[in-house]
């Protein structure tokens, strides 16, 4: 009878060493300390100190300031002042922005194009009136506009026609026409950058299917500058929502048409500097920057969204 010997006991495995964990290291917010700071008190701290005076209101008889709240943003919601100068950059926005854009966009292509000769020299021309500074451009176009003394007038007395271009029914449309002069060239950049980071195999393949030269825009080139388009959208909304200098500069020439409520941002001034209504000029802008933030995220979350 033979014996069997027993196996032998298993060897307990050894556990591995844990794992030490990496040590956070902050020297990374030391490079973004300068910028945090800047932009809290640049940025932060602004937009905190106006919410807090829109919770405050002025006592007329007893002077100083009380608590009220919400009771201001009450009243921003019925000032028929306010929402008739949100209308009117409303309707700003909605006929200029794709005017500008659309012109921009042309501009792009047509220098993107290798068919335009003096590519260069089209591009810095149109870029130009960018580098004008806003009170410049608004005076200006002021002198021009005038009926009794710049080129309008002149063009007046020469074709014998009436067109006052700082007349109530055409003050708006003269005032987009600044705003387009001014940003057509720096919306045109921002186009004609993407347009040139676009991978050469799309218009190759593009050739090889036989596609024309309209045919290359509208499958290759537009859907690849669609996030500079959607971008360029939003800056021009926030623009538009944001209209003083022009209004403010040529309420000297025609005081009578534009009033200290032509714009909100106009509004929220007069408010403040003039009226001396500090609390509620704060709730105007609060307002207002909401909205335009509202609307631009919109705006972004569309353009992402057809982009997926």
């Amino acid at each position: 009878m033979t014996s069997t010997a027993a196996p032998p006991a298993p060897v307990p495995a050894r556990r591995a060493p844990a794992a030490r964990r990496p040590r956070r290291k902050w020297r990374g917010w030391l490079f973004v300390a300068p910028f945090m700071l800047v932009f809290a008190l640049t940025f932060v701290a602004p937009v905190v100190y106006a919410f807090v005076l829109s919770l405050f209101r002025d006592q007329a008889f007893f002077g100083g300031t009380v608590f009220v709240g919400a009771d201001n943003y009450v009243q921003v919601f019925g000032d028929p002042k306010f929402w008739e100068a949100f209308r009117r950059v409303l309707v700003f926005l909605a006929v200029q922005v794709p005017i500008m854009l659309v012109l921009a966009l042309i501009a792009a292509l047509a220098i993107d194009s290798a068919r335009l000769h003096g590519a260069g020299f089209f591009r810095i021309v149109i870029f130009l009136p960018y580098a004008v500074p806003a009170v410049v451009a608004a005076l200006m176009w002021g002198f021009i506009y005038g009926d009794h003394f710049g080129l309008a007038a002149d063009l007046n007395h020469l074709l014998g026609t009436a067109v006052k271009p700082l007349s109530p029914s055409w003050l708006l449309t003269s005032i987009g026409n600044i705003v387009t002069w001014e940003f057509v060239g720096y919306n045109m950049l921002i186009f004609y950058s993407a347009l040139k980071v676009i991978p050469k195999e799309l218009f190759e393949a593009a050739a090889i299917d036989g596609a024309g030269t309209f045919r290359t825009i509208v499958s290759v080139k537009l859907p690849a500058i669609r996030g500079a388009i959607v971008v360029a959208t939003i800056f021009s909304i926030i623009g538009s929502f944001q209209l003083f200098n022009e209004p403010n500069i040529m309420r000297n020439l025609v005081p009578n048409t534009i009033g200290t409520f032509y714009t909100p941002n106009m509004y929220a001034y007069n408010l403040s500097f003039n009226g001396q209504q500090y609390n509620y000029s704060a709730t105007v802008a609060i307002v207002m920057g909401v909205i335009t933030a509202v609307i631009a995220y919109v705006v972004q979350l569309r353009g992402s969204r057809k982009e997926m």
